[in-house]
């Protein structure tokens, strides 16, 4: 008889629960959070499901490398759609959670979710520690002329040149007129100039791999895409191949508008803004950077320009992140680069 297994993830233990091809419970119980844990509870009892539901969460990636490593037939879903199948039960437990979740890998109702490789991870920490130390500067320059201000100091703009001096420069002026400013921009100086150093490095190592890695050279060939663009994108998709059509992928990234039809009712509303937001972000900022500051002629551009004329800028930069999306993607299954006098077909 065929056995199926849902398993509750907490930061310390796991909840499993195992039902039968009659959905009839055959084993409860609990575990230590980790992959050995689970194998080990299967192992104790002479189990060995066909299939193991976990739903996405903070350990699912560890979780479903450590069980595939294992030899575990782990399969991660969808945690926004199980919730509407979990959330019909009167009481809500870990026990009964993990019995959902078996229910679920029995019916084989759920959505899987791509676990994307390490390599890919790893980009995407780049990435995201580059992003993170840039607002972290951008908040404190924030905080520091808030501050002035209620003494009537008033900071000029500043540039990106000898990272961000000028802001430094205007900073220690400040605090020669005042002992407790003195004490604060002395503070402030140091961190900030340790933030400059940290992005500007961690700047550096992501032109550089992004220089390194064949698919982000192709896809920067693309007007309006730069380094970071390619690298996020590389991160997030992972695997082009899971895509069948290229076009799906602007739905994936929420840049496709929403649907609701019933009946008689047939409207298209907004984009949805599903998927990574930040990917979406960089996406639009591409989008218009081609329309603004690209000077070189490509039928992209021109297109993009043509339909901010007739629909405005912010829709045509919707519609031209989506278009960059699905061309870069093309480009990826291709292994081709981009030809700015003739548009790859998607």
């Amino acid at each position: 008889m065929e056995h199926y297994a849902g398993l509750d993830v907490s930061l310390k233990e796991i909840s499993i629960c195992v039902v039968d091809e009659d959905g009839a419970i055959v084993a409860r119980g609990a575990c230590p959070a980790d992959p050995e844990g689970v194998a080990g509870w299967f192992r104790n009892r002479d189990l060995e499901p066909r299939r193991i539901a976990h739903e996405s969460g903070m350990l699912s990636i560890w979780l479903q490398r450590g069980m595939a490593r294992l030899g575990l037939p782990a399969t991660c879903i969808d945690a926004r759609k199980a919730h509407k199948s979990l959330s019909a039960r009167l009481n809500k437990s870990d026990a009964a959670d993990a019995e959902g979740l078996a229910q679920l890998a029995r019916t084989g109702w759920f959505t899987p979710v791509h676990i994307r490789s390490e390599d890919a991870d790893r980009l995407r920490c780049l990435v995201g520690a580059r992003e993170r130390l840039i607002r972290l500067r951008k908040d404190l320059e924030g905080h520091i002329r808030g501050v002035l201000k209620t003494f009537g100091i008033r900071m000029t703009g500043i540039g990106q040149g000898r990272q961000r001096q000028a802001f430094r420069d205007q900073l220690a002026a400040a605090g020669e007129s005042d002992t407790v400013l003195r004490a604060i921009s002395d503070g402030f100086i140091a961190a900030h100039a340790t933030l400059c150093q940290a992005a500007d490095d961690l700047d550096k190592v992501v032109k550089g791999r992004a220089e390194a890695h064949p698919v982000a050279r192709r896809l920067m060939t693309i007007p309006g895409v730069g380094p970071v663009n390619a690298l996020s994108f590389i991160a997030l998709i992972d695997d082009p191949n899971r895509f069948s059509r290229a076009s799906d992928v602007g739905a994936f990234l929420g840049l496709t508008p929403k649907r609701h039809q019933s009946g008689e009712i047939d409207w298209s509303g907004r984009v949805s803004k599903c998927g990574d937001g930040a990917m979406r972000g960089l996406l639009f900022e591409a989008a218009s950077c081609l329309i603004r500051q690209v000077k070189r002629f490509s039928p992209l551009k021109s297109w993009s320009v043509r339909l901010a004329g007739r629909r405005g800028f912010r829709k045509a930069a919707v519609a031209t992140a989506r278009k960059i999306a699905v061309l870069m993607l093309t480009l990826w299954k291709n292994e081709t680069d981009y030809q700015w006098t003739k548009e790859a077909t998607a």
